[in-house]
């Protein structure tokens, strides 16, 4: 089967992602995820899937499995999985709507990852309508909580990955038309200053500021960023009232190196920050969720050498290489399960308001993913 030949649509494609794409769905919004995953378990039953939708963990939103039927369903296959929550506020959709701009179409997530997400599901789509059955049976796995590094769902992403015996990633592909084969280490960790109330306005000089004290921190931890680790603190949160010294400040810090030895020795870095003061202040580093580096191995090699033949049948090249930024491929990968991820769309400005994928990506990422879906064994 030349891929090349399966008919996509790129216009019915968009018109179906129109609908994942406003269905707003950031991780921390749990009916608002939920309302996606009822849209993609909706669209996942019409392709002939049976659809199982899990419950999601204590404040986060439900996952949805799906298994497309085939002559040796249950037996280890391949499994395509994506996570279908954004860090885009509900409302998001006001400054970035979907809408297409000659080659370029633009909506929150639609990048990151939903536009993948759907690719993936109309590759399986388009087999089924040519009379192609795959070698292996198919599933998919849908997660609610990836923007925030899985920690609700990672128990569940390595028992269904176990069951197969390759993991497709439809995360963006890397610039130059690549796919990745690799992950950097990811490492965050929850900050908490503690100081001394007083009043603000009658007593200043008697309080001690969580919030300048976070302040300090936050410049001392950001300094700490060389070529083998980063380090960035992105959410912060002290004080109630402005007329009182605030007490406490919270804060998240992330870490990402390319190598486990650099981010292990940045965690041990960022745990020393913690000290506890005479007057009763104090500063708390603790370490939250953490993704494993991600290094290629055989299977993943042999698995990107199927994949570059397919490409080479649809008239391009694919490259590949290890990428930063988190994605449950870190987790599979590192388990030596064959995977590869960076099958999703091209386009740029994933996390913010200028995010868009490439039109014609669409269809050729869809060919690709099928052209996998048929070679493997």
């Amino acid at each position: 089967m030349n891929p090349a030949a399966l008919p996509f649509d790129t216009d019915h494609m968009l018109a179906g992602l129109k609908r994942w794409i406003e269905t707003e769905s950031p991780t921390f919004e749990v009916p608002a995820v939920n309302r996606m995953m009822d849209v993609a378990a909706s669209d996942l039953a019409a392709a002939g899937a049976k659809v199982e939708r899990i419950p999601g963990p204590a404040g986060l939103g439900d996952c949805v499995r799906a298994d497309f039927p085939h002559p040796n369903s249950g037996a280890p296959g391949i499994l395509l999985m994506s996570h279908l929550d954004t860090v885009h506020p509900v409302g998001t959709l006001a400054k970035l709507p979907f809408r297409r701009e000659g080659e370029r179409c633009y909506g929150p997530g639609i990048l990151d990852m939903k536009g993948g997400a759907y690719a993936s599901l109309q590759s399986v789509i388009e087999l089924a309508r040519a009379g192609i059955e795959t070698p292996l049976p198919v599933s998919i796995l849908l997660t609610s909580d990836e923007e925030i590094g899985s920690p609700g769902t990672r128990e569940l992403i390595m028992s269904e990955a176990g069951k197969h015996r390759y993991v497709l990633v439809p995360e963006p592909g890397k610039p130059g038309n690549g796919v990745v084969t690799g992950r950097y280490a990811i490492a965050r960790f929850n900050l908490l200053a503690e100081g001394r109330p007083s009043h603000a306005g009658a007593t200043l000089k008697d309080g001690r500021s969580a919030v300048n004290a976070m302040a300090r921190q936050l410049l001392a931890i950001e300094e700490m960023t060389d070529d083998n680790c980063t380090f960035s603190v992105g959410v912060i949160e002290g004080g109630r009232w402005v007329n009182c010294v605030p007490t406490t400040c919270r804060a998240e810090a992330l870490s990402m190196a390319k190598r486990q030895a650099d981010l292990d020795r940045g965690v041990e870095r960022m745990l020393a920050l913690s000290t506890r003061n005479a007057d009763g202040t104090s500063f708390t580093v603790t370490r939250g969720v953490t993704r494993p580096v991600w290094e290629p191995d055989g299977g993943t090699m042999k698995l990107f050498e199927v994949a570059r033949g397919v490409a080479a049948d649809l008239g391009f090249d694919l490259s590949h290489g290890s990428a930063g930024g988190g994605s449950d491929a870190n987790f599979t990968g590192a388990a030596g399960i064959p995977s590869l991820d960076g099958l999703g769309l091209l386009g740029a400005g994933y996390h913010t308001l200028e995010e868009y994928i490439e039109v014609d990506s669409l269809a050729q990422r869809g060919r690709l993913i099928a052209g996998l879906l048929h070679r493997l064994h």
